[in-house]
């Protein structure tokens, strides 16, 4: 496994994410995932799947100080009596007495990012989290998290796939010292089907998907990979026995295209950097 280190945080370069799975899939799949070597999970409060990851890895045995775990809090908590509150139920139904990574998940815009940083940190001096980081944020935005920020902003966690140029920022977290994590990396299931990627696959006998994992992990981001499958799970974590030349990196940067974003809910989306 590689880590991806940023202020203090070692987080491994892959992660398994389990949005949009139910409480049977995690605990089905979770069992696989550990085998294959997943040792990053990613979930957050509005999954509804927080309890299902927690008791899935609690039965699993694993060591905590073995697991890289990471949460989101949803906008409708960003209220000073709600926000430490509902962490604690999180950790609640994780079973573990802090995260190691926590997450604003959308700015949205009812709250002033100075106002949700605050409580971040509040959470964080608490023993809640070792580490902070935001979710979705534009350039300006996560420049105002850092400056509020009494505690390094580790990471924004963004769509990122080779149809979605994230060049821009990709260049300004790299300046401030935060790691992207990549989620969407399949592109809502694009990536497998892409003719450039399977036969760029074909070169190291890899798959499409793999190709796009490795993308995202030789840019040095943080991938979040993601089946509810079991059987697929291996696949997803084979991803660190071949590097990808130059060229190929090149090739499946320019597949990006002015209307690659697939995540944008309105009220919750900010004005995105072009």
């Amino acid at each position: 496994m590689k880590f991806v280190n940023s202020h203090g945080a070692a987080i491994p370069a892959l992660g398994f994410g389990v949005f949009r799975m139910s409480d049977a899939e995690v605990e089905a799949v979770i069992p696989a995932a550990l085998e294959a070597g997943f040792r990053h999970f990613d979930t957050a409060q509005i999954y509804g799947n927080e309890a299902a990851l927690g008791r899935a890895l609690q039965k699993a045995g694993v060591e905590r100080d073995d697991l890289f775990l990471t949460t989101k809090v949803w906008i409708d908590n960003y209220r000073p009596e709600a926000f430490a509150a509902s962490v604690g139920e999180s950790l609640d139904k994780l079973k573990v007495d802090q995260v190691d990574l926590l997450l604003l998940h959308w700015p949205a815009d009812k709250v002033a990012i100075a106002d949700q940083i605050d409580m971040l940190n509040a959470v964080q001096s608490a023993g809640k989290t070792r580490f902070i980081g935001v979710s979705n944020q534009n350039i300006a935005q996560l420049k105002q998290s850092i400056e509020r920020s009494s505690a390094p902003i580790v990471t924004n966690q963004i769509e990122v796939h080779p149809y979605l140029d994230q060049d821009a920022m990709a260049e300004a977290a790299k300046a401030a010292g935060v790691a992207i994590t990549a989620y969407f990396g399949m592109a809502d299931g694009e990536v497998p089907r892409d003719p450039v990627l399977q036969a760029i696959g074909k070169k190291y006998g890899k798959s499409a998907a793999q190709v796009g994992l490795a993308w995202l992990i030789e840019r040095g981001f943080i991938a979040l990979s993601k089946t509810a499958k079991p059987e697929r799970v291996a696949e997803n974590f084979d991803v660190f026995d071949f590097e990808l030349r130059d060229d190929d990196m090149t090739a499946i940067s320019k597949l990006a295209r002015p209307n690659g974003r697939l995540v944008s809910p309105p009220g919750l989306a900010p004005a995105w950097d072009k």
